[in-house]
């Protein structure tokens, strides 16, 4: 009687016990879905499949599809950043800083990474009238990368690389418009040849 008294308790713990799992994998996967799917095809089926958890651990640790969704999305922004970050410092000038920002996201713009297509993109189509929280976030992304491209710009013009006769503001947008609207055509198949050519174009902004 002791022996099943003790069993019954070790199981309580047990299932009273959180699941373990690699949060990164796990969000690196979700992430993969939203950006191919987008938000309002996703299903809670397609994330158990992609991520490798029970619904039961996803409503746990992420309360909702919209949970898993922001946490994909801050992991997106975090990975995205720290890669376009490193192509920004390999570049000397400011013209060539702001052409390695045109080209990150050029770079992702075809073959298999162009189909999956970009969750910041995908996001503002989803969430613009529908959840404020959400949309919230996108917006900061836009901001963070406008405000990114304006300084790569100043810092072309005071190193003499970028005519002062160039709006930052003005540019910085013009090219925030060009480098989310390559996403976009990204996932039509279009060949790397003319996702560079259109780059090379847009670099007519800071001549």
């Amino acid at each position: 009687m002791i022996v099943a008294t003790l069993t019954s308790e070790a199981k309580t713990r047990s299932r009273g016990r959180p699941r373990e799992f690699d949060m990164d994998a796990a969000l690196d996967s979700a992430l993969r879905v939203f950006s191919k799917r987008g938000y309002h095809a996703t299903s809670i089926s397609d994330l158990t499949e992609a991520m490798g958890l029970a619904s039961g651990s996803i409503y746990k640790a992420f309360k909702d599809k919209r949970g898993v969704f922001l946490a994909a999305f801050g992991r997106y922004r975090q990975l995205g950043r720290r890669r376009l970050e490193a192509m920004i410092a390999s570049a000397e000038t400011g013209r060539d800083k702001v052409f390695q920002m045109v080209m990150y996201y050029t770079e992702l713009s075809y073959g298999e990474a162009g189909r999956k297509g970009c969750l910041v993109v995908g996001g503002a189509n989803d969430f613009a009238l529908l959840d404020e929280e959400a949309a919230a976030h996108i917006v900061t992304a836009f901001a963070a990368d406008e405000k990114l491209m304006a300084d790569l710009i100043r810092i072309g013009q005071a190193d003499g690389t970028i005519p002062t006769t160039v709006d930052p503001a003005a540019a910085a947008l013009a090219f925030l418009c060009f480098t989310k609207g390559l996403r976009v055509i990204g996932k039509t198949g279009r060949s790397r040849e003319e996702m560079v050519s259109a780059a090379e174009a847009a670099m007519k902004l800071v001549t």
